[in-house]
């Protein structure tokens, strides 16, 4: 005769899934939506997982707004994101569009622009440009600091402005 043990009840569920969050945010900051999908995943109900979201929101170990905040800054000077490429991983990690947009409001054009030119300098060291009145090397490295900005979430009209000011600059360097 086997004894099938009972199912746990409403209160050790919601233990388990405060150990979950509290284990997955030890790691790392998440976000409220990013939690929901983990507790979804494993199958705790949806009242049992909003309970105990609920309260790590209340205690403060569940902030969207810092998280974007963060998110924006680590992502922007670690990565040199732009402001298109932070508002996409943040819309992925399930945060608001107005929490996004609070979150990019920090950063001005100005500043997105140093970044890009930063970016595009430090790419330039390391290419070889050619001779120079060689137009095929220069647009070839052209288009992949482009391309590359744009995958950053720089817009393409700046991206090329950037890349057209860095290569004259840095043919003028290497001239002198």
């Amino acid at each position: 005769m086997t004894m099938s043990s009972p199912l746990p009840s409403t209160s050790d569920r919601a233990e388990q899934a405060r150990a979950l969050c509290l284990r997955l945010l030890t790691a790392r900051a998440r976000t409220r939506s990013e939690l929901e999908e983990r507790l979804a995943k494993r199958g705790y109900p949806e009242d049992v997982s909003a309970q105990v979201l609920d309260r790590l929101q209340q205690v403060g170990l569940i902030d969207d707004e810092d998280f974007a905040e963060q998110w924006v800054r680590s992502r922007q000077l670690h990565a040199g994101k732009g402001k298109r490429a932070l508002a996409a991983e943040l819309r992925n990690k399930g945060v608001d569009n107005e929490v996004i947009a609070a979150a990019l409001s920090g950063i001005d054009a100005g500043a997105e622009r140093t970044r890009a030119e930063q970016l595009v300098r430090d790419k330039l060291r390391r290419e070889k440009l050619g001779d120079p009145g060689d137009r095929d090397a220069e647009n070839k490295v052209a288009r992949r600091l482009v391309a590359m900005l744009a995958r950053r979430g720089y817009g393409q009209s700046m991206a090329l402005d950037v890349v057209t000011a860095e290569l004259a600059n840095e043919r003028e360097r290497r001239r002198v």
